[in-house]
């Protein structure tokens, strides 16, 4: 059985209500982290009507602060091993301006948790639904936001989702190995790959090129919102050049759908991580599959990369300048 502890979330909003009236909510992270947080942000941003809801890269947030900053902002800050030095900025940042902080991280000891009011700890090594374990408690922390701040319809179907999630996206992980064996195959010899997503799943997109290829296989790429291709950068589709889409269930599907046609008709190398081959609309409700994607995306990506890693014989932890040098 795979899930995890939905009471906490629920506990610590209900906390922070009863001391702070909640009108703006700010996600701040680094890296993986900060896209991790983006589907929790699109979900809230995309169903409140009364909140002010923000994602943020951590220096960012802590060089060009947003003047709304203050004790009626909710700040959740995340870094997987809590050493960031950003993201443990960003939270002295936010509770010198008197906003109430949660941490997400995988380690309860770590810096990040020093001005936290609250600190959550998440799964990662034991599987890989535990690698989007982050990822369901910053949505669990937004739609208890939402219901607490202003009641939504959507509460139990997300809660529901929740509840299934973690044992979908080890499936799909564990039913890809032969799909991922076939990418890494097809394209351990490319310098270059791109990324397209849309909705919740427009940050697997861009934490795939910026973490997975550009960080931890030295391959070129980029990444682009399904919804932004034919503003500019169908203009590289050719044949043989290289993509790999993550096709989202949902409101965004028929963009995805859109983009794949195109480069089906000028016969680029595609490859396709489909939620729906995954089956995410049979166990999460239909009113809110659009948000679990990255969930289903992330795992199974999680496959892809280390098959990729395999057949270029390119561990996924080696570096060139990241933990080597000071920067």
């Amino acid at each position: 059985m795979f899930e995890i502890d939905l009471d906490q979330p629920k506990r610590i909003v209900s906390e922070v209500l009863k001391t702070h009236q909640i009108t703006h909510v700010a996600f701040v992270g680094c890296g993986a982290s900060m896209s991790e947080l983006y589907p929790a942000k699109y979900f809230l941003a995309n169903n409140t009507k009364t909140l002010n809801v923000q994602i943020f890269t951590a220096n960012e947030f802590n060089y060009d602060t947003p003047a709304w900053l203050g004790e009626h902002t909710f700040v959740i800050t995340c870094s997987l091993g809590g050493g960031t030095p950003e993201t443990i900025h960003a939270n002295e940042v936010a509770k010198a301006a008197g906003a109430p902080v949660v941490a997400i991280t995988h380690s309860g000891d770590s810096a990040l948790t020093r001005d936290a009011d609250y600190v959550v700890v998440h799964g990662f090594e034991a599987n890989y639904a535990a690698k989007v374990e982050k990822m369901g408690y910053a949505l669990d922390f937004a739609v208890e936001i939402l219901q607490q701040v202003e009641k939504t319809d959507l509460y139990e179907d997300v809660v529901a989702g929740l509840t299934n999630i973690y044992e979908l996206a080890e499936k799909s992980a564990e039913s890809a190995k032969k799909s991922a064996q076939k990418f890494a195959d097809d394209f351990k010899d490319d310098q270059l790959i791109y990324l397209m997503g849309s909705g919740s799943s427009a940050k697997v997109a861009y934490s795939t090129s910026m973490f997975l290829f550009s960080e931890m296989q030295w391959i070129d790429s980029a990444a682009y919102n399904t919804g932004e291709y034919f503003h500019g950068p169908f203009e590289l589709t050719e044949r043989d050049k290289p993509y790999l889409l993550f096709m989202s269930e949902g409101n965004t599907r028929e963009m995805d759908a859109r983009a794949l046609t195109f480069m089906q008709r000028f016969d680029a190398k595609i490859a396709v991580i489909d939620t729906k081959d995954y089956g995410l609309s049979g166990a999460v409700p239909k009113s809110v599959v659009s948000y679990f994607n990255p969930f289903i995306h992330t795992a199974v990506m999680r496959v892809y990369a280390e098959k990729l890693a395999e057949a270029r014989e390119h561990p996924l932890t080696m570096r060139r300048y990241m933990w080597k040098l000071t920067y």
